[in-house]
């Protein structure tokens, strides 16, 4: 029934307009404002809604992942932007990159808590 719907995901945030600011300039990312929601333009062309929630809680879960030809580059350049990177355990180097096995990946937060990551392709 399904199938050939052009599914996509959200996430809430509690500020659309915060929210707006960290994806366009820290992120870089195009980002089209309909409704009081965002719709964030990422590659591959299936967007993505933030959407404002008052009660927001933040996700305790990677709500988005994006893949990188260079992680060290890509975290050294949004460390340069601002962005801290998250440290779950040990297995972190000084980037904040986890190698302790699979793909390389380094998590972040937006203002809003909610947990996003570049990983190595």
């Amino acid at each position: 029934m399904l199938r050939d719907s052009k599914a996509f995901s959200g996430f809430s945030v509690g500020d659309v307009a915060v929210a707006k600011e960290f994806y366009t300039r820290t992120l870089g990312l195009e980002v089209a404002e309909e409704h009081g929601m965002l719709h964030l333009r990422v590659a591959g062309g299936t967007p993505v809604l933030v959407y404002p929630k008052p009660d927001h809680v933040p996700a305790e879960y990677t709500v988005l992942n994006f893949p990188v030809p260079d992680i060290e580059a890509a975290a050294r350049a949004l460390t340069e932007r601002g962005v801290t990177f998250e440290r779950y355990n040990d297995k972190q180097d000084e980037l904040g990159v986890f190698r302790g096995g699979g793909p390389l990946i380094a998590w972040f937060k937006d203002p809003a808590g909610n947990v996003l990551s570049i990983i190595q392709q």
